[in-house]
């Protein structure tokens, strides 16, 4: 179970994993040993799954946004297959859902712009049978966090 100085310590991390043990402690009120050792803590529970940096999508050239909406009519494991190892293929589509709903997945893909989309789109549909693709181009971003609220666990 997780106390308050856990959920701060993850709190900060997920804003700045480079932050020191030092700047950390200090955050939370602790020793930097005992810090170190609820950080070495968290991540043998499996709190802290990974390290990894963000970069930044303008400097890599891929600003663009289009969420794909998929509908199929295949739902055998030999198609969930096909389907998995397609889109982890494909590097511009960064997140994969399986909805309820009209829609049985969407796709969020990053793009260095709409034109792109095509490429991708004929990759996919080139890989697994599909019923039906709806695209939609985000004009704006109003939030991008990667930070999960650490107050449930």
């Amino acid at each position: 179970m997780l106390d308050d100085r856990d959920r701060k310590l993850l709190t900060l991390l997920q804003r700045d994993a480079e932050a020191s043990v030092t700047e950390l402690a200090e955050r939370v009120a602790l020793s930097v040993s005992a810090c170190s050792r609820r950080i070495a803590r968290l991540r043998e529970a499996g709190y802290i799954a990974r390290q990894v940096a963000i970069l930044d999508r303008r400097a890599m050239r891929v600003p663009t946004t289009v969420f794909a909406m998929l509908r199929t009519t295949r739902h055998a494991a030999d198609w969930l297959d096909s389907f998995r190892r397609a889109v982890a293929d494909i590097p511009e589509i960064v997140e994969v859902h399986r909805l309820t709903g009209h829609y049985d997945y969407v796709l969020k893909i990053v793009l260095p712009d709409v034109e792109h989309y095509d490429k991708v789109y004929k990759d996919l549909v080139g890989r697994v049978e599909l019923f039906d693709v709806s695209a939609s181009i985000s004009m704006e971003t109003l939030k991008d966090d990667t930070a999960l609220p650490t107050g449930f666990a």
